[in-house]
């Protein structure tokens, strides 16, 4: 049995055709104005899933980096404090070769005892160094200044509350700050004030044990009384344990500097890894603006053709209207 095609049946197909024309056209319209092809998850399901994760990615992407600059700012702070306490050292030493080559009287020796003492208060200054607001080196307790800044020509009082003690009885917070530079992956970036400045003294120690110390601000306080009596020859025997504490500071450094560059490694490889993230979300997202453009004016030609096509099977005032 044959089946009779009616008017109204090829007027239904021609509309539907011209309905899925212009969807089409719509399409490739949202595609040319926002330069994405995936702009609602039906235009490609499989696509947005991968789209999701590729941003989500980007995301902890950016947030690593943002930890690793913030580590290599601390870093290289940290970097350029036990500098300056290293040059402190290197004066103090020449220093003391001042004072104990036998040549200086007690005049010249009070001299180089007071820049001992302002060259102690500096390292105070750097030992309570703040980086952002923070105490850098009290470990976890980055709020609390590490080192009393009582001066040299002053006594310690451990009657008083709370007692008077100078820097080399504090005894800094050994707490690591650590900063997640990748999945998985956390760095401690923090450098310890006993590391740099040598452990504390008890206020109650023995001489032998202040003898053998190598406490930075322990060793400034011995220099200056030596100076301050004339013992020239205990000077001299101070030298030694001051480039003892100059070694560990460079040590130290040196330390910090390996650290620099481990993040500093890092950071070049969330580079590589932020460039393939969104080199994937291009190719996964965005909208080929060429192809686009050439669709666009095909379907544009489809749809004048259709029009015109449909002219001659319909009636003259219904393709106007949709003209």
């Amino acid at each position: 049995m044959s089946l009779r095609v009616t008017q109204t049946m090829m007027n239904t197909q021609l509309l539907r055709n011209i309905s899925k024309n212009q969807g089409r056209m719509n399409n490739l319209q949202n595609q040319l104005s926002t330069g994405m092809k995936i702009n609602k998850p039906s235009d490609d399901p499989v696509g947005i899933t991968f789209a999701l994760r590729y941003r989500s990615e980007l995301d902890s992407n950016d947030q690593y980096t943002e930890n690793v600059d913030s580590a290599l700012s601390m870093l290289q702070y940290t970097d350029t404090t036990i500098g300056q306490a290293g040059d402190i050292m290197q004066r103090v030493r020449e220093l003391l070769v001042q004072g104990a080559n036998g040549t200086l009287e007690q005049t010249g020796l009070d001299a180089v005892k007071l820049e001992i003492s302002q060259l102690y208060n500096q390292m105070i200054e750097i030992g309570n160094s703040q980086f952002n607001g923070k105490q850098v080196f009290n470990g976890e307790l980055t709020g609390d200044k590490p080192y009393p800044a009582m001066a040299l020509e002053e006594t310690i009082d451990l009657v008083s509350v709370p007692p008077k003690l100078k820097a080399y009885h504090a005894s800094t917070n050994t707490g690591a700050i650590k900063y997640e530079l990748s999945a998985g992956m956390s760095l401690s970036i923090n450098t310890l004030g006993s590391d740099v400045f040598g452990n504390s003294v008890s206020p109650t120690a023995s001489q032998a044990d202040l003898e053998s110390s190598d406490n930075v601000f322990l060793l400034l306080q011995r220099a200056h009384d030596m100076l301050g009596s004339g013992d020239q020859e205990g000077v001299s025997e101070l030298i030694g344990q001051i480039e003892t504490r100059m070694n560990t500071m460079l040590t130290k450094r040196a330390e910090v500097g390996a650290r620099m560059n481990r993040v500093e490694i890092i950071e070049n490889r969330l580079n590589d890894i932020n460039l393939n993230l969104q080199t994937m979300q291009s190719k996964t997202e965005d909208a080929d603006m060429a192809e686009v453009i050439t669709n666009m004016k095909m379907e544009e030609n489809v749809y004048q053709a259709s029009l015109s096509v449909g002219a001659q099977l319909i009636r003259p005032s219904l393709v106007d209207f949709l003209r």
